[in-house]
């Protein structure tokens, strides 16, 4: 009889031990899902800045600073840690609001089908790129809740189931933006 109640233990032991593994890996393997949804919607911005830089050339050859400010952020997101591409992408959606200013100095940009359609596009992209981050932010926090939680904390711990990162918004883009009339 107690040979058949240990045989019980080790046996319920290994199927925890299984799914804890596999509920491990499946988490893991969306948190690489949720990246790569935002690294698409990123390289979709990406391939569409060109087009909105050419267009607002065109009305403002003048305003070199602000086009190359856009290039050189999008430049940056090439490469990086999640933390650095989420970074240069901040730096880009700033530097893409001034852009955006620039239709208000040009009125004929306002009414350019080309340049209405591209931002239009872009909107629709910082959209979904806002959803990826929730997204990835709700995966990893998932994951980091099941490893750090007992018992399975043990698990992660004795197979090297590290933390991951959520993103996050540096200090200067949590202040309320002014608004003057």
């Amino acid at each position: 009889m107690l040979a058949i109640v240990l045989i019980a233990i080790v046996v319920l032991l290994v199927i925890f031990f299984i799914a804890s593994y596999n509920s491990l890996v499946k988490l893991r393997n969306w948190i690489k899902e949720a990246w790569s949804q935002i690294d698409v919607q990123l390289k979709r911005r990406h391939d569409l800045i060109p087009n909105l830089v050419e267009t607002v050339k065109g009305y403002a050859s003048h305003e070199k600073e602000t086009l190359e400010k856009v290039i050189q952020a999008r430049n940056q997101l090439v490469s990086g840690s999640p933390q650095e591409r989420i970074e240069a992408d901040n730096q880009l959606q700033g530097a893409l609001r001034s852009l955006f200013a620039l239709k208000e100095a040009y009125p004929d940009l306002k009414a350019n089908q080309n340049f209405l359609k591209l931002q239009e596009e872009l909107t629709s992209t910082e959209n979904k790129i806002a959803y990826s981050r929730q997204l990835y932010n709700k995966t990893v926090a998932q994951y980091n809740i099941k490893r750090e939680t007992f018992p399975t904390v043990l698990i992660a711990g004795m197979l090297g189931f590290q933390p991951h990162e959520q993103l996050s918004i540096p200090e200067e883009e949590r202040e309320v933006p002014q608004v003057s009339f």
